[in-house]
């Protein structure tokens, strides 16, 4: 179903079974947008950001000029700039216009369940879930090409359902995105999704039972050198079973988002 993926490779990095790697540099422009995804899944903020800066200088067209502003909201978003963050998805739906060009349908996908995602984040719960309706209706019998919109599709469902007290539906979302990402070469998809699994869990009726699930995700997170997702279970650690040492984990992450050019929005 996939291609066998180089571990040095850009794709392996960003969305193969190396997520950890050596970023290798990169000129032509889709091997760019390819290399500030996999700087933003080890949290290198600023270093994505460049490269991203200088995509958007470059006028590659329609297309590839969608993923680099959904990219860019990605990483506001990880850092809880929701709103910010939504005027870079808004550019990312509106520069495609009705494009047809190949990757169109997965760009507006990707730009859609981004926005649905800054809904959540702005608290517009009622605008998210229509966005993701809209979502599923572009994605209709994807191909599975389309692997990667199917997974966030489901984590951002899993998110709003949760939000919204269905804790059911959150863990059923959740598990799905983890079967479908057990099924894709893409080991972040598959650590995040199971980081959903844990906070969805940790929303019903037994928190505690999120604790083995995220100490998994903390374990791959540290063997894959993925700085955002180690903050983020340390997170979930530190509020099912407080510890130092979870508070220890998530100082250290932190810190290193920070470090790496990333500023987290204080609440």
């Amino acid at each position: 179903m996939f291609a066998t993926l180089a571990v040095d490779s850009l794709d392996a990095i960003a969305f193969g079974p190396a997520p950890g790697g050596t970023v290798p540099p990169a000129a032509a422009p889709h091997d760019r947008w390819l290399r500030a995804v996999a700087l933003g899944g080890q949290g290198r903020y600023a270093a994505a950001r460049t490269e991203l800066a200088v995509l958007r200088r470059s006028r590659a067209g329609a297309v590839l000029d969608s993923l680099v502003a959904s990219t860019e909201a990605s990483l506001l978003r990880q850092l809880g700039w929701h709103r910010l963050a939504s005027a870079h998805d808004g550019r990312a739906l509106a520069v495609l216009g009705d494009s047809q060009a190949p990757g169109a349908r997965a760009a507006r996908c990707d730009a859609v369940t981004g926005l649905a995602a800054d809904a959540l984040g702005c608290g517009r719960l009622d605008l998210g879930f229509r966005l993701l309706e809209r979502c599923a209706e572009l994605l209709g019998d994807a191909s599975p090409d389309l692997w990667r919109q199917r997974i966030r599709l489901h984590w951002v469902t899993a998110e709003m359902s949760l939000a919204s007290g269905d804790a059911v539906q959150g863990l059923v979302n959740a598990r799905r995105a983890l079967e479908l990402a057990d099924g894709s070469p893409s080991v972040r998809h598959q650590v995040k999704s199971e980081l959903l699994v844990a906070a969805a869990v940790s929303a019903g009726p037994d928190p505690a039972a999120a604790v083995d699930p995220a100490l998994r995700v903390l374990a791959r997170c540290d063997e894959h050198d993925l700085v955002p997702l180690r903050w983020a279970a340390s997170m979930l650690l530190c509020g099912v079973a407080p510890a130092p040492r979870f508070q220890e984990v998530r100082q250290r992450a932190e810190a290193s988002v920070v470090a790496a050019g990333g500023r987290f929005r204080e609440s």
